[in-house]
């Protein structure tokens, strides 16, 4: 097995890597959740988020984006003591901010898995030289997300962020080639072959 080797270092991480990262998501719930555990990642590690996870579903109602968008001062006080939670306040408003501009995008196109996936055509793309292990901290892509994010009200989403959600949910290959993941990916779903030139 030559699975990509960030993924090593702990058995969630592995676990991670081998069942969720890059598994195409069309489910606004859990793209929801993806988005905000990388809102709550900034600055951190990721391994320190998959530790934490079940506290964050926890103090997130199931990252509920209905229920969240209803938070008061008082629910961010109960977040703020939960045991084993991160205690960043800015984090936890700006999640409880994205549950309204999460709502707001799905009355206007219906779904905002659907929103993202209309950037690849509704496949997953693959870059012609990521899977030999050149892969950017952020591309033209992320930025055009990015900065439609932020213009729809989000918070802490910049484009290396978004480029981080665009591998975990699917909408960029980026195992390496040898890893049995990215066969997976490529023998499952659409995909679409890119080169590298438009990333920046």
């Amino acid at each position: 097995m030559n699975s990509c080797s960030w993924c090593l270092i702990s058995q969630k991480m592995i676990d991670y890597h081998d069942n969720e990262w890059g598994i195409p998501v069309h489910d606004d719930r859990k793209q929801f959740e993806y988005l905000m555990m990388e809102v709550m990642q900034c600055g951190l590690s990721w391994k320190l988020m998959l530790q934490r996870r079940e506290t964050f579903r926890q103090c997130f109602d199931d990252f509920d984006f209905e229920k969240i968008s209803t938070y008061n001062e008082s629910d961010i006080e109960r977040i703020l003591n939960t045991p084993n939670m991160i205690r960043s306040r800015r984090k936890i408003e700006a999640i409880i901010h994205n549950a309204k501009c999460f709502i707001s995008m799905r009355e206007r196109y219906g779904s905002f898995s659907k929103w993202l996936w209309s950037f690849s055509e509704n496949k997953t793309i693959i870059y012609d030289d990521h899977n030999e292990g050149h892969i950017p901290a952020a591309n033209h892509l992320s930025d055009v997300i990015s900065k439609q994010l932020k213009e729809e009200g989000f918070k802490y989403l910049g484009s290396i962020t978004v480029y981080a959600h665009l591998h975990s949910c699917g909408i960029i290959n980026d195992h390496h080639k040898d890893c049995p993941c990215y066969k997976k990916i490529i023998n499952n779903y659409p995909v679409i072959y890119k080169q590298c030139f438009d990333e920046r």
